[in-house]
């Protein structure tokens, strides 16, 4: 192989001719037998890879934009994009426990309607004023908020050195909240939904199937939503300083402390332990959603609270080198603020995964500091005597569980409802209407994709093998490739010119990819056309057709799609991101005047998302909408699976943002297009840029209208 100029074939003349006749496969880009090195084709990458390295960028300007960007994807992939409407939390605080310097009351409220967080609060005696509040998510302990390790796990503790008391040993749980309480704060421990008093939805159940994936609903976003919900609680109590608030929490608590604080600018401090890391990224479904992590981690997703301060512990698990690989990238990130003083990490690698007194204690005096608490320090955590589990319960025969509480699927049934009602109000009615759909819907489907028009220098073209001409007909083969990508790329492509090429490049899509140029080794008739209207073709194999087909499909995990599309694009949406680099290749040559784009058969729809990430670098776009709906996915291994698609209003109002470029869309009946697309390009002034036929078309008549 040997490089080629960027585009340099389309103005020397792009794909094939009678000459090639003899040839089965005339548009064939690798040799006979030889497989594409694509490394999405070999390598799904999971929550268990060892390389989730962060590499901070050289300028804050740059990393502003990146972290835009990436809160925007934390909140689309939580389900959170734009933020459901805030109902009445109605909290119930009750049942007040005395101690020696502090009170333990029972709590709940409802972070959706009939949806029920639930909790103990602890409270500083003879404390006046507006106090520091914190939020203690706990991870995965047994009984979580109720954990009793027992005496001879204890006695283990402490003889290893990591606890100093039995009390401690065996209940670190409240060890925690009630030394913050001692310390000054007003500390919320709440329950994760599945533990403890919140058992009305089990854990790791409820949010597995397609409908799921595709209105984006996960045990993540549930337990997202109800740590926003949990802070607005908090910060409206009348004895706690909103502008001081910390979030603590290990292993699984980890992960919730530092997507909130990824999410919510309240958080002041935050000490996630045990769980920012460049390895394992969190092994629950709860700590997981699709779209989560795709081109990113939780070093980096930790990040995003810069330049707040950020603590965090690290032990003999997979945080064991934190120290190393971890900390001095976000020291890098922090000093970019001048900052670098306000991000640490310790570890212990002397004990297994934990949340122990040592570590807790580096904790304590990270927010004495911060919290500006004003204890001298070292802060010690004291003794204290732990209450039993019946006592810390919120229900009892007073304050028995609500009779309105729903389970998953009404819960499902309630979010789903509210979430269109939502999307439904963004429909683009006016100017203003269209400028809120484009930055809701649109933002949406760039995290969906994840990707968005690359710059053209961005594009790499490898040609294979040298040009074949015949008759004026010119022909050249690339692999394309995105020199940002993390991993090597190589998209099979072919380019064809005729003698007469006026600058207009069509950038052809197919389910059969550049294999449909061709028949019996010979150009179709269609092809012909495109080239006798003096345009240039440029087609592609994007990601699973013709030469960048996988042996056998890629696996999509069984149990839970998040652990493979929270990592990976989904197959539709390495689709799309492989027309977005054929349309900037297309693009970027100085002797392109137009690009033209065109999507046949069910390659249609895949058409019509990479068009709404295109901006006004396409002129116009044909598509075949195949009669296709995204309700009519119903697994998650389905090839058209699109996590959020349904969400965001499907394919007519996720095509609705190539408005107002010239778009023509046939075989959408009972796709309900109409109702997205007329009221978007009205909208947009240009109704008269939108035709749209309900029957299939036939092929000629598309590109009279593409070439006219």
């Amino acid at each position: 192989m040997k490089p080629a100029v960027l585009l340099s074939p389309i103005c020397a003349g792009l794909v094939v001719c009678a000459a090639l006749a003899a040839d089965t496969n005339p548009g064939r880009v690798l040799p006979a037998g030889q497989k594409s090195t694509d490394a999405r084709l070999v390598r799904l990458h999971d929550l268990y890879d060892k390389d989730f390295y962060f590499t901070p960028p050289p300028t804050r300007a740059i990393w502003e934009k990146r972290r835009k960007e990436l809160r925007e994807q934390v909140l689309v992939a939580n389900g959170l994009w734009p933020l459901p409407e805030k109902t009445p939390l109605n909290p119930v605080i009750h049942g007040k426990i005395e101690k020696d310097d502090y009170t333990i009351e029972k709590v709940f409220f409802a972070s959706y309607p009939g949806h029920y967080v639930s909790g103990n609060l602890y409270r500083p005696k003879n404390k006046t004023g507006k106090l520091p509040g914190v939020l203690f998510p706990h991870g995965h302990w047994e009984d979580a908020r109720f954990f009793d390790a027992g005496e001879p796990a204890a006695k283990k503790l402490v003889a290893g050195g990591g606890e100093k008391t039995m009390a401690g040993a065996r209940h670190p749980l409240q060890a925690l909240p009630a030394e913050l309480a001692r310390m000054g704060c007003v500390v919320f421990h709440y329950d994760m939904v599945g533990h403890s008093d919140s058992k009305v939805i089990k854990h790791r159940e409820g949010f597995t199937d397609a409908d799921a994936e595709l209105h984006l609903q996960s045990f993540m976003g549930l337990q997202t939503w109800n740590s926003i919900r949990a802070l607005d609680f908090l910060t409206a109590l009348p004895d706690v300083d909103a502008k001081r608030i910390g979030v603590t929490g290990a292993s699984g608590g980890g992960t919730q402390t530092f997507i909130l604080c990824a999410v919510d600018d309240r958080p002041t401090v935050a000490f996630p332990a045990v769980m920012v890391s460049v390895e394992m990224q969190g092994g629950c479904v709860c700590e997981n959603c699709s779209l989560q992590r795709v081109n990113t981690g939780n070093v980096e997703l930790a990040g995003l609270f810069a330049p707040k301060p950020l603590g965090m512990s690290g032990a003999n698990d997979w945080t064991l080198h934190i120290e190393e690989k971890g900390l001095p990238e976000l020291k890098k990130l922090y000093k970019l603020y001048d900052a670098e003083d306000k991000v640490m990490a310790k570890c212990f690698p002397q004990f297994d995964h934990n949340y122990n007194q040592m570590s807790r204690e580096v904790m304590y005096n990270w927010f004495n500091k911060h919290l500006k608490l004003g204890l001298t320090e070292p802060v010690v955590e004291k003794p204290f005597e732990p209450v039993p589990a019946k006592e810390l319960s919120v229900y009892d025969e007073q304050h028995p569980r609500p009779k309105d509480f729903v389970d998953v699927e009404r819960l499902r049934t309630y979010l789903t409802e509210a979430s269109d009602q939502q999307i439904n109000a963004l429909v683009p009615k006016d100017a203003k209407n269209l400028e809120n759909y484009r930055h809701v819907v649109g933002t949406a489907l760039r995290v969906m994709v994840n990707d968005t028009l690359p710059d053209a220098k961005d594009v790499e073209a490898t040609e294979v093998g040298d040009k074949e001409e015949h008759d004026g007909v010119t022909m050249r083969r690339y692999l394309l490739a995105r020199k940002s990508a993390k991993e090597k790329e190589a998209v099979p492509a072919i380019g064809i010119k005729g003698p007469e090429f006026d600058g207009t490049v069509v950038v052809w899509v197919h389910p059969e990819g550049k294999a449909s140029l061709f028949k019996d080794g010979k150009l179709t008739p269609e092809a012909k056309k495109v080239l006798d209207r003096k345009a240039a073709i440029l087609a592609v194999d994007v990601f699973g057709v013709g030469e960048l087909q996988a042996e056998k499909p890629l696996p999509v995990d069984k149990k839970y799609a998040g652990f493979t599309f929270g990592y990976n694009r989904s197959l539709l949406a390495n689709r799309v991101h492989d027309i977005l680099t054929a349309v900037a290749m297309a693009r970027g040559h100085e002797k392109t005047k137009v690009v033209d784009l065109v999507g046949f058969d069910k390659a249609g729809p895949w058409v019509l998302l990479a068009r709404s990430l295109c901006g006004d670098a396409v002129r116009r776009t044909a598509a075949d909408m195949n009669e296709f709906r995204f309700d009519k996915v119903r697994s998650t291994d389905d090839e058209m699976m699109l996590p959020g698609a349904l969400k965001y209003g499907g394919l007519p109002a996720l095509a609705g943002l190539a408005a107002p470029g010239e778009l023509y869309v046939h075989a959408h009946r009972g796709t309900g297009a109409s109702k997205w697309l007329k009221t978007a390009y009205t909208a947009a002034k240009a109704a008269d840029h939108l035709q749209q036929q309900p029957d299939k078309q036939p092929t000629d008549k598309v590109i009279d209208w593409l070439l006219r």
